[in-house]
């Protein structure tokens, strides 16, 4: 985020009316709501983090034990916890919208 001169990019009459609210002041003005990404979404980020945690959940149901997820994904027991038992909510979730509307 680069600081911008108003006089240099901003209409007259619309730097005469920001002076009258503000003068000689940083101001940020923030992207259009539509414009914004979500956490993660422009890096690839958000993704990485969905197959790890279907990864996790994948062994987990296939018998590896906790302890083996955390050395394995470098997490704690806490978050490998959460992370089972959010994905299988979901994997839940998914199973009975595919079973109602069949």
């Amino acid at each position: 985020m680069g600081y911008k001169n108003g006089k240099d990019i901003l209409p007259p009459v619309l730097l005469k009316q920001l002076q009258e609210y503000i003068q000689g002041e940083i101001v940020y003005i923030p992207k259009k709501e539509q414009t914004r990404a979500g956490w993660g979404e422009n890096n690839g980020a958000r993704q990485s983090i969905q197959r790890r945690n279907h990864e996790i959940f994948r062994l987990y149901e296939s018998g590896h034990s906790v302890t083996e997820l955390i050395r394995q994904f470098h997490l704690s027991e806490d978050s490998i916890r959460k992370i089972i038992v959010k994905t299988r909510g979901l994997a839940a979730d998914r199973q009975e919208a595919a079973t109602t509307r069949h």
